[in-house]
Parts: structure tokens; sequence; C-alpha cells
């Protein structure tokens, strides 16, 4: 047996159940195999600095990351930023979602790590976003990101309730609970 990716034809009955709920659901986000998601109103830039971020203890973050709100954003060449969706998710059980950019972004040079989004997660998706060879400008309202869904073959035996279950805006690493 194998899971299933979910069409568009899935993807807007799970939607219209109430199964899957993305608020708030852009115009024409649905496509043959997945769902685009649109650039959100805020990004934090990581700070080129010579202090060292622990990745298993406390941390000040305003150290190593600057929060920005705007309609428009300056990716730099090889900049790392994290950024939000203008859109929450709410994940049943069973389904999970793979985000990949949208292949006219991921063209402009601009490329994310591997990113899942976990079954029963619920809130805004922050992603981690690489810069290109040369500036981009991005906009918000943009659709950038494109899930693709999976569902599992039952539901999961732990939902995800992690530390960023809820998250709302572009939210930055969190390192308790890492071992």
């Amino acid at each position: 047996m194998v899971s299933m990716i979910l069409g568009d034809r899935d993807l807007k009955y799970f939607l219209e159940k109430g199964y899957i709920t993305v608020e708030p659901l852009g115009e024409n986000s649905i496509h043959e195999n997945g769902m685009d998601f649109r650039i959100g109103g805020e990004i934090a830039r990581y700070k080129k600095t010579e202090k060292v971020f622990d990745a298993s203890g406390e941390n000040t973050r305003e150290d190593f990351f600057e929060v920005e709100k705007a309609d428009s954003f300056v990716i730099n060449p090889n900049e790392h930023v994290l950024m939000v969706t203008e859109e929450k998710i709410k994940l049943p059980n069973d389904v999970m979602a793979f985000a990949n950019l949208k292949s006219s972004i991921a063209r402009m040079g601009l490329c994310i790590p591997p990113t899942v989004i976990d079954a029963g997660f619920e809130g805004d998706i922050t992603i981690e976003i690489v810069g290109s060879e040369f500036p981009v400008r991005l906009k918000r309202g943009i659709r950038f990101l494109h899930l693709i869904f999976a569902k599992t073959l039952t539901p999961v035996e732990e939902p995800y309730a992690g530390k960023y279950q809820g998250q709302k805006g572009v939210t930055l690493p969190k390192t308790h609970n890492l071992t």
C-alpha cells in the first residue's frame, strides 16, 4: 500500500467538508496536485554576527534575527531569510504536506530546504528561503509556495503538537527540547 497524493478534486472536497482548513483561501490557489500559498507581510533576516547561536540553549533572538513588516521584500544575493505565508492552515491527523517553491520563483534562483508540514499541524507556515545570485524583490500576496498534500494510510499515532503548533507570523527558531 502507498499513501495517496491529493488532487484538485480531493482538496476541494476536503476544504468544503472542513477536513483541511486554509484561511484565507486565495483565488486560484488549488491546482492539479496541490495548493499555492502567498507571501505574508513579515520576514526575518539572519544577521551577520560573530556571536555563536547555541542550538541547544537560550539565545537572544535580536542578536541573530531582524524581523521586518512590509508589503515588499528584497532577498539579497545568497541571503537566508524566514518568510511567512498569508494563509493559516489546519491539517487533520492523516494528511501531511510537502512544501516546494513555485517553479517561477525557483527559476529566479531562490530555493528552500526540504520542508514537511506534519499531520495535525495548525498555524501560519514559516519557510526559509535562500537568495539567488542577484537581488530579488518579492511582494506580499504573490503565490510563492506550492504544497503537495499526502493522505497517510491511517491517522498518525501522535499528531503534531510541537513547539510551532499555532504559530502566528514569521516564527524564529525555538531551541528548547532539541534533544
